[in-house]
């Protein structure tokens, strides 16, 4: 079988792969827990859920902290720094989580 030459598999082989005992769960449930919680100056950490496709950030994100800034819809508007520049990114919230202090 000819190897895949799609974008995912050429950068995020071991970022868009869940562990074996986590697939099939559905971290959705946990954004109608805490909506409440996700208002604008929220800390959150980026960590991309890969049996989402919708609302995915750019692999280069993944494992960043960024502030809550908005809402679009079921999206969030995040503010990431990267490098010394602060990128906007259009994030929905099956691909953050809170801050852990």
């Amino acid at each position: 079988m000819k190897k895949s030459n799609g974008f995912k598999a050429r950068h995020t082989r071991t970022i868009h792969k869940k562990k074996v005992r986590q697939k099939g769960q559905v971290r959705s449930l946990r954004y109608l827990l805490l909506r409440d919680k996700y208002t604008p100056g929220t800390k959150v950490d980026i960590i991309i859920d890969p049996s989402q496709h919708k609302g995915q950030p750019f692999y280069r994100f993944h494992g960043r902290t960024g502030t809550i800034v908005g809402q679009r819809g079921r999206a969030y508007v995040i503010n990431v720094k990267d490098g010394n520049r602060v990128k906007t990114l259009i994030i929905r919230p099956e691909h953050f989580r809170l801050q852990k202090l």
